[in-house]
Formats: C-alpha cells, sequence, structure tokens
C-alpha cells in the first residue's frame, strides 16, 4: 500500500532529468545514505520513507546504513576518506560534524570545503524527559532535585560536544549546579537507559515522543522556539525565562568534488521526496521543522555556522583530546 501511494502522489509530477555521466546515466546502481546514529529513532524513519520512494521512483535502492558512534562523525569520516565522489555515497550531515574540527587538534576535515552540501531538510526537536517515578512534573523539580543531591543525577545525550549536550551544560551554568552527562550513540539507547533507571533524564531528539504519549515517560519542557503540536501544554525554554532555543538543523551531503549536475539532480529528488504527502504528513506527525536550504544557501549557512562554532568552541574552552 505504501508503495502504491507514492506511486500515485508521483504520477502527476514531471521526472526529474537524469544527469548523463561517462558511467552512464544517475543513478544506475544503489546509492548508499550514511546516517551516524543508531537505528530506530525519528531521523531513520524519515529517511527510510524516503529511501522506498527513491527506489520507485528512480529504479535504484537508497541503501540507509547506520553508523553510531564517535560523536556522530563517523559518516563524515568515511565520505572524505574513503567515498569517491560519484554521487554514489551521501550522508546525513549536523552541526556536531561542522563542529568537530574545532574541538580537536588532530587533523581532521575543513567543515565546509570538505564536502559537497546538497541539501538541508530539518532539524532535531528535544526536550527534557524523565521516569514517571522520578515525581518531577516539571523542569524546576528536576533542577530543585539536582541542587539536593549535587553531581549525582545524570543526563543522557547522542555524544560528547553534541549540540543538546552543551545546551544542558548551559542549562546546568545557568541554575548553579551539575549534573553528570552520559553519552550515548543515539535516543534509542538513552530511551533504554531512562526506562530502566539507569540516568535520570534524557536531552535529546524526540524519538521519545511515543514513550511519552503512552505515558512511559514523561516530558518537561521542549527546546523549539514554540510549543509542540503533539504537546500543546509543554513548555518551551524560552516560556521558562531561558532565552534559548536549541533546534540543530540537518541535511545530506557528499564528498568534495561532486559533479554540479549530480549535486542539482540529488537536491531536487530530496526536496520532491520532502514536500511530498508522505513525508509532510511524517513531519507533521513528529513535528519536524521545515529547515530546507539548497545547495547554495546550504552552504553559505555551513559557512556561517563554522564561524560561530568557532568561536563558542573558544569562548567555552571545549576540547575532545
Amino acid at each position: 500500500m505504501i508503495a502504491r501511494r507514492i506511486l500515485l502522489a508521483g504520477a502527476a509530477l514531471p521526472l526529474l532529468a537524469r544527469p548523463s555521466l561517462s558511467q552512464g546515466r544517475f543513478p544506475n546502481r544503489p546509492v548508499r545514505f550514511l546516517i551516524p546514529w543508531a537505528p530506530g529513532g525519528t531521523l531513520d524513519g524519515f529517511m527510510r520513507i524516503q529511501a522506498e520512494m527513491f527506489q520507485q521512483e528512480f529504479g535504484q535502492p537508497l541503501i540507509i546504513e547506520n553508523r553510531p558512534g564517535a560523536r556522530g562523525t563517523l559518516a563524515a569520516i568515511q565520505l572524505i576518506s574513503q567515498t569517491r565522489p560519484d554521487g554514489y555515497t551521501v550522508a546525513h550531515h549536523h552541526l556536531s560534524v561542522i563542529r568537530h574540527p574545532f574541538l580537536t587538534r588532530r587533523p581532521t576535515w575543513d567543515p565546509v570545503n570538505d564536502f559537497s552540501y546538497i541539501m538541508q531538510q530539518t532539524g532535531f526537536i528535544f526536550g527534557h524527559v524523565v521516569h514517571p517515578q522520578s515525581g518531577w512534573n516539571t523542569l524546576a523539580d528536576m533542577w530543585a532535585a539536582a541542587r539536593a543531591r549535587p553531581g549525582q543525577l545524570s543526563y543522557g545525550t547522542s555524544g560528547i560536544a553534541t549540540s543538546n549536550h552543551l545546551a544542558m551544560e548551559e542549562l546546568c551554568e545557568k541554575e548553579g549546579m551539575q549534573m553528570i552527562h552520559v553519552p550515548f550513540r543515539g535516543t534509542s539507547e538513552n530511551i533504554t537507559a531512562l526506562m530502566g533507571r539507569n540516568i535520570d533524564c534524557i536531552a535529546n531528539s524526540n524519538s521519545w515522543q511515543p514513550g511519552v504519549e503512552a505515558g512511559q515517560m514523561r516530558l518537561l519542557a521542549v527546546w523549539t522556539r514554540t510549543r509542540l503540536r503533539s504537546f500543546p501544554d509543554t513548555p518551551t525554554l524560552l516560556d521558562l525565562g531561558y532565552g534559548m532555543s536549541v533546534t540543530s538543523p540537518y541535511g545530506v551531503v557528499g564528498p568534495k568534488g561532486m559533479d554540479p549536475e549530480v549535486v542539482e539532480f540529488l537536491h531536487q529528488a530530496f526536496k520532491r521526496m520532502q514536500f511530498s504527502p508522505q513525508v509532510q504528513d511524517f513531519m507533521t506527525r513528529n513535528d519536524l521543522p521545515d529547515e530546507y536550504l539548497g545547495p547554495a544557501d546550504y552552504t553559505a549557512f555551513a559557512r556561517e555556522r563554522a564561524a560561530y562554532e568557532e568561536r563558542m568552541v573558544k569562548r567555552l574552552n571545549l576540547s575532545i583530546d
């Protein structure tokens, strides 16, 4: 049924012109899509819908490969070290990849010039999620418990020096107390740890939504600019007076040196899939924001963001060495 709906939705759309390259029309074999997080999260679902659509339209699989670990940088490492710039391997790209070179003295990559920026898609929806048996009904309740037990309560994220890790450290600094940071490879692992009472709070993206809706977890606050449609009674950090919102935009990149025709073809393919009824419905159900940018604007965003991340890393004296 899903495949049939995809075909029907695409029936009225003109076919994309496929680049004619020396190796034949693109794509003439499977395209790999690297995701640097564990399977099972909202991002994973977002891309797997598009993988099915891609195969239906172009007759070639878009193969999702999960590469969790190393603070979400394994996909970027593969792009710059093991991938030909032929368009047959692309990856999920996020702010931690842009931030990473400024966190270490070791040689890594140029966050702008070592990638071909194809399209920015959407962003992570972060929030504070706790176990119902914690007894905390508000974020203030959790802060009070953390002050009463300094350095004992813990929170989980998707890795060291990720956007949500930095945001939590900033919040703890504002509140004048400390919590133990426990990095995981993705939100699904955070959820397992929280349900087993191995951590006290999830500070990560919204794969927790089904569990919160089922009453298995409790959402204390969200980090978006406005309240979520799914949880209209849950306050934002702005509502609570913190003067900050955190939505980490992400998109699709390839290795540097890709043929501009292939970049534009993939841009139009991902754009058409993102604005299809199927993907728009998924985004609505999961409260995913529209962060669409084309190749030129996405490259400009990366350049501006790299300058910002370099300043912030120096100001906060952050390092992973």
